[in-house]
Protein backbone atom coordinates (compact mmCIF):
# COMPACT_ATOMS: atom_id res chain seq x y z
CA UNK A 1 0.00 0.00 0.00
CA UNK A 2 2.89 2.47 0.98
CA UNK A 3 4.43 1.70 -2.23
CA UNK A 4 1.50 2.45 -4.22
CA UNK A 5 1.11 5.87 -1.96
CA UNK A 6 4.92 7.20 -2.59
CA UNK A 7 3.59 6.21 -6.51
CA UNK A 8 0.35 7.84 -6.61
CA UNK A 9 2.39 10.79 -5.52
CA UNK A 10 4.81 10.89 -7.80
CA UNK A 11 2.02 10.76 -10.86
CA UNK A 12 0.91 13.64 -8.93
CA UNK A 13 3.59 15.68 -9.13
CA UNK A 14 4.64 14.64 -12.93
CA UNK A 15 1.06 16.44 -13.33
CA UNK A 16 2.38 19.34 -11.58
CA UNK A 17 4.93 19.87 -13.29
CA UNK A 18 3.81 19.67 -16.82
CA UNK A 19 0.92 22.38 -15.18
CA UNK A 20 3.70 24.82 -13.67
CA UNK A 21 1.72 24.25 -10.04
CA UNK A 22 4.17 24.52 -7.30
CA UNK A 23 1.28 22.95 -4.58
CA UNK A 24 -2.12 21.06 -4.97
CA UNK A 25 -4.82 20.94 -2.63
CA UNK A 26 -6.86 17.94 -2.34
CA UNK A 27 -10.14 18.01 0.26
CA UNK A 28 -12.30 14.71 1.14
CA UNK A 29 -14.98 16.21 -0.86
CA UNK A 30 -17.15 15.64 -4.44
CA UNK A 31 -18.60 18.59 -6.70
CA UNK A 32 -21.81 18.01 -3.84
CA UNK A 33 -19.61 18.80 -0.78
CA UNK A 34 -20.45 15.70 0.47
CA UNK A 35 -18.94 14.34 3.79
CA UNK A 36 -19.54 10.61 2.46
CA UNK A 37 -18.44 10.86 -1.45
CA UNK A 38 -18.99 8.19 -3.78
CA UNK A 39 -15.96 6.19 -4.53
CA UNK A 40 -15.04 8.03 -7.82
CA UNK A 41 -14.46 11.06 -5.87
CA UNK A 42 -12.07 9.59 -3.19
CA UNK A 43 -9.24 11.39 -5.02
CA UNK A 44 -7.92 12.29 -1.11
CA UNK A 45 -8.04 8.78 0.20
CA UNK A 46 -6.18 7.43 -3.40
CA UNK A 47 -3.56 9.86 -2.78
CA UNK A 48 -2.95 9.26 0.78
CA UNK A 49 -4.60 5.97 1.89
CA UNK A 50 -5.98 7.77 4.70
CA UNK A 51 -9.17 6.38 5.33
CA UNK A 52 -11.35 8.84 8.04
CA UNK A 53 -14.02 10.86 6.53
CA UNK A 54 -12.33 14.45 6.97
CA UNK A 55 -8.81 15.26 6.28
CA UNK A 56 -7.25 17.49 3.57
CA UNK A 57 -3.76 16.67 1.70
CA UNK A 58 -1.58 19.11 0.52
CA UNK A 59 1.35 18.23 -1.95
CA UNK A 60 4.50 20.16 -2.85
CA UNK A 61 7.30 19.36 -5.24
CA UNK A 62 9.09 18.11 -2.69
CA UNK A 63 6.25 17.81 0.63
CA UNK A 64 3.36 16.36 1.48
CA UNK A 65 1.00 16.54 4.76
CA UNK A 66 -2.47 15.86 5.86
CA UNK A 67 -4.20 18.11 8.29
CA UNK A 68 -6.93 16.37 10.11
CA UNK A 69 -9.21 16.48 13.39
CA UNK A 70 -8.92 15.07 16.42
CA UNK A 71 -11.30 11.88 15.75
CA UNK A 72 -8.29 10.74 12.92
CA UNK A 73 -5.25 11.25 14.61
CA UNK A 74 -4.50 8.29 16.01
CA UNK A 75 -5.56 6.41 12.86
CA UNK A 76 -3.95 8.50 10.64
CA UNK A 77 -0.95 8.80 12.24
CA UNK A 78 -0.85 4.69 11.45
CA UNK A 79 -2.04 4.74 8.22
CA UNK A 80 0.56 7.76 7.13
CA UNK A 81 3.11 5.52 8.68
CA UNK A 82 6.27 5.02 5.59
CA UNK A 83 4.03 7.22 3.11
CA UNK A 84 6.24 10.46 3.37
CA UNK A 85 3.19 12.23 4.15
CA UNK A 86 3.08 13.87 7.06
CA UNK A 87 0.29 14.51 9.56
CA UNK A 88 -0.87 17.74 10.46
CA UNK A 89 -3.34 17.67 13.89
CA UNK A 90 -6.19 20.47 13.16
CA UNK A 91 -6.87 22.51 16.22
CA UNK A 92 -4.11 21.93 17.55
CA UNK A 93 -2.83 25.61 18.35
CA UNK A 94 0.92 24.11 17.31
CA UNK A 95 -0.34 23.04 14.12
CA UNK A 96 0.24 26.06 11.18
CA UNK A 97 -3.08 26.21 8.99
CA UNK A 98 -2.57 24.91 4.84
CA UNK A 99 -1.96 29.18 4.33
CA UNK A 100 0.72 29.74 6.58
CA UNK A 101 2.60 26.20 6.03
CA UNK A 102 2.07 26.56 1.95
CA UNK A 103 3.17 30.24 2.44
CA UNK A 104 6.77 29.18 4.34
CA UNK A 105 6.88 26.25 1.88
CA UNK A 106 6.62 28.21 -1.21
CA UNK A 107 8.22 31.10 -2.81
CA UNK A 108 6.12 34.73 -3.47
CA UNK A 109 4.95 34.37 -7.05
CA UNK A 110 4.25 30.52 -7.54
CA UNK A 111 0.72 28.49 -8.00
CA UNK A 112 -0.79 26.34 -5.91
CA UNK A 113 -3.50 24.05 -7.46
CA UNK A 114 -7.27 23.14 -6.86
CA UNK A 115 -9.74 21.66 -8.63
CA UNK A 116 -12.90 23.89 -8.58
CA UNK A 117 -15.53 20.95 -9.16
CA UNK A 118 -14.61 19.57 -5.80
CA UNK A 119 -13.92 22.55 -3.92
CA UNK A 120 -16.31 24.75 -2.00
CA UNK A 121 -17.30 28.53 -3.31
CA UNK A 122 -16.85 29.67 0.21
CA UNK A 123 -13.59 28.24 1.34
CA UNK A 124 -12.20 28.61 -2.42
CA UNK A 125 -12.62 32.52 -1.80
CA UNK A 126 -10.86 32.32 1.84
CA UNK A 127 -8.39 30.20 0.06
CA UNK A 128 -7.43 32.64 -2.96
CA UNK A 129 -7.81 36.13 -0.36
CA UNK A 130 -5.23 34.43 2.04
CA UNK A 131 -2.96 32.99 -0.60
CA UNK A 132 -2.70 36.27 -2.40
CA UNK A 133 -2.35 38.38 0.86
CA UNK A 134 0.99 36.00 0.80
CA UNK A 135 2.26 36.18 -2.96
CA UNK A 136 0.60 33.33 -4.20
CA UNK A 137 -1.82 32.32 -6.41
CA UNK A 138 -4.75 29.88 -6.99
CA UNK A 139 -5.48 27.90 -9.80
CA UNK A 140 -8.70 26.28 -9.86
CA UNK A 141 -8.61 24.99 -13.49
CA UNK A 142 -7.54 21.55 -12.92
CA UNK A 143 -8.88 17.50 -11.67
CA UNK A 144 -5.37 15.70 -11.78
CA UNK A 145 -7.25 12.69 -11.22
CA UNK A 146 -8.81 12.55 -14.63
CA UNK A 147 -5.55 11.31 -15.68
CA UNK A 148 -3.31 9.94 -13.14
CA UNK A 149 -6.06 7.79 -11.39
CA UNK A 150 -5.92 5.13 -14.06
CA UNK A 151 -8.64 2.41 -12.29
CA UNK A 152 -10.85 5.25 -10.73
CA UNK A 153 -14.53 3.83 -10.47
CA UNK A 154 -17.24 5.59 -12.48
CA UNK A 155 -19.90 8.23 -11.46
CA UNK A 156 -22.56 5.49 -9.79
CA UNK A 157 -25.35 5.02 -12.22
CA UNK A 158 -27.86 3.15 -9.54
CA UNK A 159 -31.53 3.23 -9.77
CA UNK A 160 -33.69 5.62 -8.06
CA UNK A 161 -36.42 5.12 -5.96
CA UNK A 162 -39.10 6.87 -4.54
CA UNK A 163 -39.58 7.87 -0.56
CA UNK A 164 -43.23 6.58 -0.14
CA UNK A 165 -45.71 9.34 1.05
CA UNK A 166 -46.12 7.49 4.36
CA UNK A 167 -42.74 7.59 5.58
CA UNK A 168 -42.18 11.34 4.05
CA UNK A 169 -44.80 12.59 5.51
CA UNK A 170 -44.92 15.67 2.23
CA UNK A 171 -45.06 15.44 -1.28
CA UNK A 172 -42.63 16.65 -3.00
CA UNK A 173 -44.65 19.30 -4.43
CA UNK A 174 -45.83 20.38 -1.95
CA UNK A 175 -41.96 21.05 -0.27
CA UNK A 176 -41.45 23.13 -3.59
CA UNK A 177 -44.70 25.25 -2.70
CA UNK A 178 -42.98 25.93 1.25
CA UNK A 179 -39.54 26.57 -0.77
CA UNK A 180 -40.57 28.84 -3.04
CA UNK A 181 -42.36 30.77 -0.30
CA UNK A 182 -39.33 30.61 1.83
CA UNK A 183 -37.37 32.04 -0.62
CA UNK A 184 -39.48 34.95 -1.27
CA UNK A 185 -38.99 35.74 2.11
CA UNK A 186 -35.56 35.77 1.84
CA UNK A 187 -35.18 38.03 -1.37
CA UNK A 188 -34.22 34.90 -3.37
CA UNK A 189 -36.05 33.52 -7.00
CA UNK A 190 -34.76 30.25 -7.10
CA UNK A 191 -32.57 28.43 -5.25
CA UNK A 192 -29.66 25.85 -6.42
CA UNK A 193 -29.24 22.70 -4.31
CA UNK A 194 -25.73 20.90 -4.75
CA UNK A 195 -25.90 19.18 -1.47
CA UNK A 196 -27.21 14.88 -2.04
CA UNK A 197 -29.46 14.29 1.28
CA UNK A 198 -31.02 17.75 0.52
CA UNK A 199 -31.60 16.83 -3.23
CA UNK A 200 -32.98 13.62 -2.09
CA UNK A 201 -35.34 15.28 0.71
CA UNK A 202 -36.99 17.68 -1.92
CA UNK A 203 -37.63 15.11 -4.52
CA UNK A 204 -38.71 12.51 -2.14
CA UNK A 205 -36.16 9.68 -3.95
CA UNK A 206 -33.48 7.82 -2.33
CA UNK A 207 -30.15 6.11 -3.85
CA UNK A 208 -27.56 3.64 -3.22
CA UNK A 209 -24.95 5.90 -4.32
CA UNK A 210 -22.85 6.77 -1.49
CA UNK A 211 -21.71 3.94 0.87
CA UNK A 212 -24.17 3.95 4.17
CA UNK A 213 -25.65 6.99 2.98
CA UNK A 214 -29.04 6.11 0.68
CA UNK A 215 -28.52 9.39 -1.35
CA UNK A 216 -28.34 9.59 -6.04
CA UNK A 217 -25.88 11.38 -6.88
CA UNK A 218 -27.95 14.70 -8.87
CA UNK A 219 -28.83 18.43 -8.38
CA UNK A 220 -31.84 20.79 -7.94
CA UNK A 221 -32.76 23.65 -8.63
CA UNK A 222 -36.19 25.13 -7.27
CA UNK A 223 -37.79 28.38 -8.49
CA UNK A 224 -42.23 29.38 -9.01
CA UNK A 225 -41.11 29.73 -12.67
CA UNK A 226 -39.86 25.82 -13.03
CA UNK A 227 -38.14 23.31 -10.89
CA UNK A 228 -35.13 20.84 -12.67
CA UNK A 229 -33.72 17.47 -11.40
CA UNK A 230 -30.26 17.20 -12.88
CA UNK A 231 -29.40 13.53 -12.80
CA UNK A 232 -27.68 10.96 -15.29
CA UNK A 233 -31.17 9.40 -17.50
CA UNK A 234 -29.74 5.71 -16.89
CA UNK A 235 -30.36 6.44 -12.95
CA UNK A 236 -34.42 6.81 -13.79
CA UNK A 237 -37.35 4.14 -14.55
CA UNK A 238 -40.29 4.71 -16.34
CA UNK A 239 -42.07 5.04 -12.73
CA UNK A 240 -39.92 7.26 -11.33
CA UNK A 241 -39.83 9.39 -14.23
CA UNK A 242 -43.76 9.43 -14.02
CA UNK A 243 -43.97 10.24 -10.47
CA UNK A 244 -41.72 13.12 -10.61
CA UNK A 245 -43.31 14.62 -13.78
CA UNK A 246 -46.35 14.38 -12.11
CA UNK A 247 -45.19 16.69 -8.94
CA UNK A 248 -44.22 18.90 -11.70
CA UNK A 249 -40.35 18.39 -11.65
CA UNK A 250 -38.80 18.97 -15.20
CA UNK A 251 -35.82 16.31 -15.78
CA UNK A 252 -32.63 17.35 -17.07
CA UNK A 253 -29.07 15.46 -17.76
CA UNK A 254 -26.81 15.81 -14.63
CA UNK A 255 -23.70 17.08 -16.24
CA UNK A 256 -25.79 19.86 -18.10
CA UNK A 257 -26.44 21.86 -14.51
CA UNK A 258 -23.61 23.84 -15.52
CA UNK A 259 -25.16 25.29 -19.00
CA UNK A 260 -28.59 26.13 -17.23
CA UNK A 261 -27.10 27.91 -14.55
CA UNK A 262 -25.02 29.78 -16.97
CA UNK A 263 -28.12 30.43 -18.91
CA UNK A 264 -30.21 32.02 -16.57
CA UNK A 265 -31.86 35.71 -16.56
CA UNK A 266 -28.99 37.93 -15.44
CA UNK A 267 -32.08 39.30 -13.26
CA UNK A 268 -32.67 36.09 -11.67
CA UNK A 269 -31.13 36.00 -8.00
CA UNK A 270 -30.41 32.80 -6.99
CA UNK A 271 -29.82 31.84 -3.07
CA UNK A 272 -27.21 28.85 -2.58
CA UNK A 273 -25.11 28.44 0.51
CA UNK A 274 -21.00 28.91 -0.35
CA UNK A 275 -20.18 26.37 2.09
CA UNK A 276 -22.10 23.23 0.39
CA UNK A 277 -21.43 24.53 -3.89
CA UNK A 278 -18.95 24.22 -5.62
CA UNK A 279 -16.25 26.86 -7.00
CA UNK A 280 -17.12 26.02 -10.46
CA UNK A 281 -20.33 25.84 -9.98
CA UNK A 282 -20.80 28.91 -8.49
CA UNK A 283 -18.56 30.38 -10.99
CA UNK A 284 -20.85 29.58 -13.83
CA UNK A 285 -23.59 32.08 -12.25
CA UNK A 286 -24.23 34.91 -14.92
CA UNK A 287 -22.62 38.28 -13.67
CA UNK A 288 -25.84 40.08 -13.31
CA UNK A 289 -27.56 37.52 -10.64
CA UNK A 290 -27.63 38.57 -7.70
CA UNK A 291 -26.60 35.63 -5.05
CA UNK A 292 -27.90 35.24 -1.73
CA UNK A 293 -25.61 33.45 -0.13
CA UNK A 294 -27.22 32.17 3.42
CA UNK A 295 -27.57 28.93 5.12
CA UNK A 296 -30.05 26.76 2.85
CA UNK A 297 -33.75 27.21 4.03
CA UNK A 298 -34.23 23.25 2.30
CA UNK A 299 -31.90 22.36 4.92
CA UNK A 300 -33.58 24.15 7.96
CA UNK A 301 -36.84 22.52 6.97
CA UNK A 302 -35.60 18.56 6.27
CA UNK A 303 -33.69 19.06 10.19
CA UNK A 304 -37.33 19.90 10.92
CA UNK A 305 -38.91 16.99 11.09
CA UNK A 306 -42.77 16.06 10.42
CA UNK A 307 -45.42 13.42 12.22
CA UNK A 308 -44.81 10.91 10.14
CA UNK A 309 -40.80 11.02 10.36
CA UNK A 310 -40.51 11.00 14.13
CA UNK A 311 -43.77 8.23 13.91
CA UNK A 312 -40.65 6.46 11.77
CA UNK A 313 -37.76 7.47 13.75
CA UNK A 314 -39.55 5.85 16.85
CA UNK A 315 -40.76 2.72 15.23
CA UNK A 316 -36.88 2.29 13.73
CA UNK A 317 -35.05 3.30 17.21
CA UNK A 318 -37.39 0.35 18.98
CA UNK A 319 -36.58 -2.14 16.00
CA UNK A 320 -32.78 -1.36 16.37
CA UNK A 321 -33.11 -1.89 20.27
CA UNK A 322 -34.54 -5.20 19.47
CA UNK A 323 -31.58 -5.90 17.62
CA UNK A 324 -29.44 -4.40 20.27
CA UNK A 325 -30.70 -6.33 23.44
CA UNK A 326 -30.38 -9.57 21.26
CA UNK A 327 -26.32 -8.48 20.14
CA UNK A 328 -25.64 -8.14 23.93
CA UNK A 329 -27.24 -10.84 25.13
CA UNK A 330 -24.77 -12.77 22.52
CA UNK A 331 -21.73 -10.96 23.53
CA UNK A 332 -22.30 -11.51 27.04
CA UNK A 333 -22.38 -15.15 26.16
CA UNK A 334 -19.69 -15.31 23.79
CA UNK A 335 -16.81 -13.49 25.87
CA UNK A 336 -16.03 -15.42 28.73
CA UNK A 337 -15.79 -18.23 26.19
CA UNK A 338 -13.46 -17.10 24.20
CA UNK A 339 -12.55 -16.09 20.02
CA UNK A 340 -14.72 -13.32 20.28
CA UNK A 341 -12.94 -10.59 17.62
CA UNK A 342 -14.01 -6.97 17.11
CA UNK A 343 -14.24 -8.02 13.44
CA UNK A 344 -17.06 -10.92 14.58
CA UNK A 345 -18.68 -8.40 16.98
CA UNK A 346 -19.06 -6.15 13.99
CA UNK A 347 -20.26 -9.10 11.67
CA UNK A 348 -22.68 -10.76 14.36
CA UNK A 349 -24.52 -7.15 15.56
CA UNK A 350 -24.80 -6.85 11.16
CA UNK A 351 -26.43 -9.99 11.11
CA UNK A 352 -28.88 -9.04 14.35
CA UNK A 353 -30.29 -5.74 12.61
CA UNK A 354 -30.51 -7.83 9.65
CA UNK A 355 -33.29 -9.61 10.60
CA UNK A 356 -35.39 -6.71 11.45
CA UNK A 357 -38.60 -5.32 9.22
CA UNK A 358 -37.85 -2.55 6.88
CA UNK A 359 -33.92 -2.90 7.35
CA UNK A 360 -32.13 -1.58 4.49
CA UNK A 361 -28.14 -1.42 5.75
CA UNK A 362 -25.59 0.36 8.41
CA UNK A 363 -26.05 4.11 8.71
CA UNK A 364 -22.12 4.22 8.78
CA UNK A 365 -19.30 1.65 9.22
CA UNK A 366 -19.56 -0.09 12.57
CA UNK A 367 -17.49 1.33 15.59
CA UNK A 368 -16.16 -1.61 17.77
CA UNK A 369 -13.18 -0.83 19.60
CA UNK A 370 -12.00 -2.64 22.15
CA UNK A 371 -9.88 -1.35 25.06
CA UNK A 372 -7.12 1.17 23.12
CA UNK A 373 -8.58 0.91 20.01
CA UNK A 374 -11.93 2.25 21.72
CA UNK A 375 -9.74 5.36 21.81
CA UNK A 376 -9.41 5.92 18.40
CA UNK A 377 -12.85 8.30 18.21
CA UNK A 378 -13.86 6.80 14.52
CA UNK A 379 -11.85 3.62 14.59
CA UNK A 380 -13.11 1.08 11.99
CA UNK A 381 -11.74 -2.33 12.19
CA UNK A 382 -9.16 -4.18 9.72
CA UNK A 383 -8.19 -7.50 9.52
CA UNK A 384 -5.03 -6.55 10.34
CA UNK A 385 -6.05 -4.11 13.66
CA UNK A 386 -8.74 -6.56 15.20
CA UNK A 387 -8.65 -7.04 18.58
CA UNK A 388 -9.57 -9.85 21.03
CA UNK A 389 -12.27 -9.14 22.93
CA UNK A 390 -11.14 -10.26 26.56
CA UNK A 391 -13.53 -10.61 29.35
CA UNK A 392 -12.19 -7.57 30.99
CA UNK A 393 -12.79 -3.71 30.30
CA UNK A 394 -14.91 -1.93 27.90
CA UNK A 395 -15.74 -2.09 24.84
CA UNK A 396 -17.28 0.34 22.72
CA UNK A 397 -19.61 -0.12 20.27
CA UNK A 398 -20.76 2.58 17.98
CA UNK A 399 -23.35 1.94 15.18
CA UNK A 400 -26.07 2.30 13.34
CA UNK A 401 -28.89 1.30 10.88
CA UNK A 402 -30.59 2.55 7.79
CA UNK A 403 -34.39 1.86 7.72
CA UNK A 404 -37.15 2.80 5.40
CA UNK A 405 -38.57 4.56 8.30
CA UNK A 406 -35.56 5.80 9.89
CA UNK A 407 -32.06 6.42 10.67
CA UNK A 408 -30.44 5.08 13.51
CA UNK A 409 -26.90 5.90 16.06
CA UNK A 410 -26.32 4.61 19.35
CA UNK A 411 -23.11 3.95 20.95
CA UNK A 412 -23.18 1.68 24.22
CA UNK A 413 -20.01 1.27 26.40
CA UNK A 414 -20.18 -1.90 27.62
CA UNK A 415 -17.95 -3.82 29.90
CA UNK A 416 -17.18 -7.05 29.04
CA UNK A 417 -15.52 -7.80 32.47
CA UNK A 418 -13.53 -6.61 35.42
CA UNK A 419 -13.26 -2.71 35.48
CA UNK A 420 -10.46 -0.56 37.02
CA UNK A 421 -11.74 2.36 39.55
CA UNK A 422 -10.64 5.06 36.85
CA UNK A 423 -12.56 2.84 34.26
CA UNK A 424 -16.00 3.31 36.41
CA UNK A 425 -15.03 7.26 37.72
CA UNK A 426 -14.52 7.91 33.95
CA UNK A 427 -17.55 6.21 32.90
CA UNK A 428 -19.80 7.62 35.36
CA UNK A 429 -18.85 11.29 34.33
CA UNK A 430 -19.61 10.84 30.89
CA UNK A 431 -22.53 9.35 32.12
CA UNK A 432 -23.64 12.69 34.08
CA UNK A 433 -22.85 14.46 30.85
CA UNK A 434 -24.90 12.31 28.95
CA UNK A 435 -28.13 12.93 31.49
CA UNK A 436 -27.73 16.44 31.37
CA UNK A 437 -28.42 16.91 28.12
CA UNK A 438 -31.20 14.71 28.20
CA UNK A 439 -32.54 16.38 30.88
CA UNK A 440 -32.16 20.11 29.86
CA UNK A 441 -34.68 22.86 29.57
CA UNK A 442 -33.75 25.69 27.71
CA UNK A 443 -35.13 29.14 26.15
CA UNK A 444 -36.79 29.44 22.44
CA UNK A 445 -33.66 30.52 20.44
CA UNK A 446 -30.88 28.69 22.05
CA UNK A 447 -28.25 27.16 20.24
CA UNK A 448 -26.52 24.14 20.88
CA UNK A 449 -23.24 25.78 21.38
CA UNK A 450 -25.04 26.91 24.40
CA UNK A 451 -25.76 23.40 25.77
CA UNK A 452 -22.53 21.72 24.94
CA UNK A 453 -20.99 22.25 28.57
CA UNK A 454 -24.00 20.60 30.22
CA UNK A 455 -22.19 17.67 28.89
CA UNK A 456 -18.68 18.45 29.59
CA UNK A 457 -18.75 19.81 33.50
CA UNK A 458 -18.26 17.27 34.95
CA UNK A 459 -15.02 15.78 32.88
CA UNK A 460 -14.30 19.58 33.09
CA UNK A 461 -14.05 19.90 36.51
CA UNK A 462 -11.57 17.04 36.93
CA UNK A 463 -9.27 18.63 34.04
CA UNK A 464 -10.73 16.14 31.16
CA UNK A 465 -12.41 16.20 28.18
CA UNK A 466 -13.38 15.15 24.68
CA UNK A 467 -12.83 16.95 21.32
CA UNK A 468 -15.10 15.57 19.17
CA UNK A 469 -18.95 17.49 18.54
CA UNK A 470 -21.84 16.58 21.98
CA UNK A 471 -24.23 16.32 19.04
CA UNK A 472 -25.25 16.13 15.58
CA UNK A 473 -28.61 16.02 13.39
CA UNK A 474 -29.99 12.58 11.88
CA UNK A 475 -31.49 12.63 8.49
CA UNK A 476 -34.74 10.56 7.90
CA UNK A 477 -33.38 7.25 5.94
CA UNK A 478 -31.03 10.07 4.62
CA UNK A 479 -27.32 10.91 6.16
CA UNK A 480 -26.29 9.86 9.66
CA UNK A 481 -24.58 13.47 10.08
CA UNK A 482 -26.96 16.15 9.33
CA UNK A 483 -26.91 19.94 9.39
CA UNK A 484 -28.01 22.18 10.35
CA UNK A 485 -28.31 22.22 14.08
CA UNK A 486 -25.22 20.78 16.06
CA UNK A 487 -24.67 20.46 19.76
CA UNK A 488 -20.36 21.10 20.35
CA UNK A 489 -18.31 23.71 21.37
CA UNK A 490 -17.39 25.86 18.32
CA UNK A 491 -20.62 28.37 17.64
CA UNK A 492 -23.34 27.54 15.17
CA UNK A 493 -25.94 29.94 14.81
CA UNK A 494 -28.90 27.09 14.12
CA UNK A 495 -31.12 27.08 17.16
CA UNK A 496 -33.11 24.00 18.34
CA UNK A 497 -36.49 23.83 17.34
CA UNK A 498 -39.31 21.55 18.08
CA UNK A 499 -38.93 18.20 15.55
CA UNK A 500 -35.42 18.42 15.27
CA UNK A 501 -33.70 15.35 15.78
CA UNK A 502 -29.97 15.13 17.29
CA UNK A 503 -27.59 12.52 18.74
CA UNK A 504 -26.35 13.19 22.68
CA UNK A 505 -23.00 11.54 22.83
CA UNK A 506 -20.36 12.71 25.39
CA UNK A 507 -17.18 10.61 25.72
CA UNK A 508 -14.03 10.29 26.99
CA UNK A 509 -10.55 8.92 25.50
CA UNK A 510 -7.43 7.72 27.58
CA UNK A 511 -4.81 7.03 24.50
CA UNK A 512 -3.81 3.22 23.89
CA UNK A 513 -6.41 2.59 27.31
CA UNK A 514 -9.64 2.70 26.62
CA UNK A 515 -12.95 5.16 25.01
CA UNK A 516 -15.97 5.58 26.46
CA UNK A 517 -18.90 6.96 24.91
CA UNK A 518 -22.54 6.63 25.60
CA UNK A 519 -24.85 7.50 22.52
CA UNK A 520 -28.59 7.79 22.22
CA UNK A 521 -30.87 9.96 20.06
CA UNK A 522 -33.05 12.90 20.96
CA UNK A 523 -35.70 14.90 19.90
CA UNK A 524 -36.53 18.71 20.75
CA UNK A 525 -39.71 19.43 22.15
CA UNK A 526 -42.04 22.59 23.72
CA UNK A 527 -42.03 21.74 27.02
CA UNK A 528 -43.15 24.81 29.32
CA UNK A 529 -44.61 28.52 28.34
CA UNK A 530 -44.26 31.06 31.00
CA UNK A 531 -44.33 34.36 31.57
CA UNK A 532 -40.23 34.47 30.35
CA UNK A 533 -41.44 32.48 27.08
CA UNK A 534 -41.40 29.45 25.10
CA UNK A 535 -39.80 26.53 26.69
CA UNK A 536 -37.70 23.58 25.13
CA UNK A 537 -36.15 19.99 26.09
CA UNK A 538 -34.96 16.34 24.90
CA UNK A 539 -37.26 13.67 24.38
CA UNK A 540 -34.88 10.63 24.49
CA UNK A 541 -35.84 8.54 21.46
CA UNK A 542 -33.41 5.75 21.62
CA UNK A 543 -34.49 2.68 23.49
CA UNK A 544 -31.50 0.58 24.99
CA UNK A 545 -30.32 -0.24 28.38
CA UNK A 546 -27.17 1.39 28.88
CA UNK A 547 -24.90 0.09 31.17
CA UNK A 548 -24.78 0.47 34.84
CA UNK A 549 -21.97 -1.95 35.37
CA UNK A 550 -19.40 0.60 35.47
CA UNK A 551 -21.96 3.65 37.38
CA UNK A 552 -20.57 4.80 40.72
CA UNK A 553 -24.40 5.56 42.12
CA UNK A 554 -22.36 8.01 44.82
CA UNK A 555 -20.88 10.29 41.88
CA UNK A 556 -24.88 10.61 40.54
CA UNK A 557 -27.61 13.21 41.94
CA UNK A 558 -30.53 11.74 43.06
CA UNK A 559 -32.87 13.50 39.67
CA UNK A 560 -29.44 11.94 37.52
CA UNK A 561 -29.93 8.50 39.14
CA UNK A 562 -33.99 8.98 38.95
CA UNK A 563 -33.79 10.11 35.00
CA UNK A 564 -31.46 6.86 34.86
CA UNK A 565 -34.19 4.38 36.11
CA UNK A 566 -36.90 6.00 34.81
CA UNK A 567 -35.19 5.87 31.02
CA UNK A 568 -34.78 1.80 31.65
CA UNK A 569 -38.34 1.57 32.89
CA UNK A 570 -39.30 2.98 29.09
CA UNK A 571 -36.61 0.87 27.62
CA UNK A 572 -38.35 -2.00 29.23
CA UNK A 573 -42.03 -0.62 28.23
CA UNK A 574 -40.95 -0.14 24.71
CA UNK A 575 -38.76 -3.53 24.56
CA UNK A 576 -40.44 -6.16 26.17
CA UNK A 577 -43.65 -6.70 24.04
CA UNK A 578 -41.35 -7.80 20.90
CA UNK A 579 -38.96 -9.90 23.01
CA UNK A 580 -39.32 -13.77 23.59
CA UNK A 581 -39.06 -14.74 27.47
CA UNK A 582 -35.65 -15.45 27.97
CA UNK A 583 -34.88 -11.64 26.47
CA UNK A 584 -37.33 -10.09 28.52
CA UNK A 585 -36.19 -11.31 31.70
CA UNK A 586 -32.21 -10.31 30.89
CA UNK A 587 -34.10 -7.00 30.05
CA UNK A 588 -35.47 -6.72 32.97
CA UNK A 589 -32.32 -7.25 34.78
CA UNK A 590 -30.56 -4.78 32.91
CA UNK A 591 -33.25 -2.14 33.28
CA UNK A 592 -33.62 -2.80 36.93
CA UNK A 593 -33.13 0.60 39.04
CA UNK A 594 -29.75 1.26 40.63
Amino acid sequence: MHNKIVEHLKSLRTFMEEKGLNAFIIPSTDPHLSEYPATHWEARKWISGFTGSAGTVVVTREKAGLWTDSRYFLQAATELKDTTIELFKDGLPTTPSIDRWLASELEAGEYVGIDGNVYAAKEAFELTHKLNMKGLHVIADYDPFASIWHDRPEIPRNPIFEMPIEYAGESCSSKIKRLTEALEDKGADALLVASLDTVAWIFNIRGNDVHCNPVAVAYGYVSAKETVLFINPAKLTPETSAYLKKEGVVLAEYDKVGDYISKLDPKTRVCLNGAKTSFSLYNKIPKGCAIVDIPSPADLMKAVKNEAEVTGFKSALQRDGVALVRFIMWLEKAVPQGGVTELIVEKELAGFRKQQDKYVGESFDTIAGYGPNGAIVHYHVTPESSADVKPEGFLLLDSGGQYFDGTTDITRTIAVGPLTQQMKEDYTMVLKGHINIATAQYPQGTRGSQLDILARKALWDKGLNYLHGTGHGIGHFLNVHEGPQSIRMDENPTQLQPGMVTSNEPGLYRANQYGIRIENLVLTIPTVTTEFGNFYGFETLTVCPIDTTPVIKEMLTPSETEWLNQYHKYVYARLSPLLNDEEKAWLKVKTNEI
